[in-house]
């Protein structure tokens, strides 16, 4: 059975044009051993679909910018379809999929393909890493499982034209370090819970999040916090540290951003209508933060 991932001849870049009229396409890039992607362009009422079948260990991100994406596991007689607008991580260790688009409306769809070899090289031998989680999941025997969903972000959209439209020289490395940089970005917010926590400290974790995902603009203070986990500053900070990786006051600064970056996909409010919105009082406090943890300023989003 020949290898989805094993398919460049002479090039490290190949683009395989599988369907275009006028400006609707449909074309698979394989930008190196182990990193392949779709791009998929379809007007009101066309439909397309292409097959995966192979014995491959991979992750596999669904962007549906708009219209439908129906994914058909024939393994294990199950359909998935990722929502509009949306984000989602898979991980697969064989496959027979029929992916399925068009048919109701123009769908502009991405489906990034990632071998478990390419992502063997950035593993950091810690269970909750989620580069690591991810790999070990799909060592096991698994069709097509979802990992996590999220809502389509203004980054998200930046780094997907960024290799889509890779249009100068050394495009292999270009691409893969911006797809690189588009796993970073995803599998940030992906908490891989350490399965050796107590049932306490689930409990102090889960509380801790729910109220700052609700509040992360007006935040409590620690103390306040505290209370409210039923459990005492020192703990809370040890627990969510333990849990979430970060500290809690770089968890809010992430909530905030992360926020920004949504709206930012929306285009309707300004640098500083957005700034006021997550939390910030300072436009330019705001901007510089946003460049710091993203490496793009807010300004070169609402330009995209």
């Amino acid at each position: 059975m020949e290898s989805f991932f094993f398919n460049i001849t002479d090039t490290r870049y190949k683009v395989t044009e599988l369907f275009e009229e006028g400006e609707m396409h449909m074309r698979r890039v394989d930008i190196s051993n182990g990193v392949v992607f779709f791009d998929v362009v379809l007007d009101a009422d066309a439909h397309r679909e292409f097959q995966i079948k192979n014995l491959d260990r991979m992750i596999m991100i669904t962007v549906v910018k708009k219209g439908t994406l129906q994914i058909d596991d024939q393994i294990a007689q199950k359909s998935h379809l990722p929502k509009e607008g949306a984000i989602s991580i898979y991980g697969s260790s064989r496959q027979k999929l029929i992916f399925t688009m068009g048919g109701s409306g123009r769908s502009e769809v991405f489906i990034l393909f990632i071998a478990d070899f390419f992502l063997k090289r950035y593993l950091s031998s810690k269970r909750d890493e989620p580069i690591d989680f991810l790999y070990n999941m799909i060592q096991d025997e698994l069709s097509l499982e979802l990992v996590d969903t999220q809502p389509i972000d203004a980054l998200s959209l930046y780094i997907i034209d960024k290799i889509v439209d890779a249009r100068s020289n050394m495009k292999s490395i270009r691409c893969e370090h911006s797809v690189i940089e588009f796993l970073i970005h995803k599998l940030s917010f992906c908490d891989m819970i350490d399965e050796g926590l107590d049932d306490e400290e689930r409990s102090i974790s889960k509380r801790a999040k729910d109220v700052l995902l609700k509040n992360f603009v007006h935040p409590p203070t620690i103390h306040e916090l505290a209370h409210l986990c039923a459990t005492n500053e020192s703990k809370l900070k040890k627990v969510f540290k333990k849990v979430y990786k970060s500290t809690i006051y770089n968890y809010i600064q992430r909530l905030r951003l992360e926020e920004a970056n949504l709206l930012l996909k929306e285009q309707t409010l300004s640098i500083g209508e957005i700034s006021k919105r997550v939390g910030y009082k300072h436009q330019g406090h705001f901007s510089k933060l946003f460049f710091t943890t993203y490496g793009v300023y807010p300004k070169d989003l609402l330009k995209r």
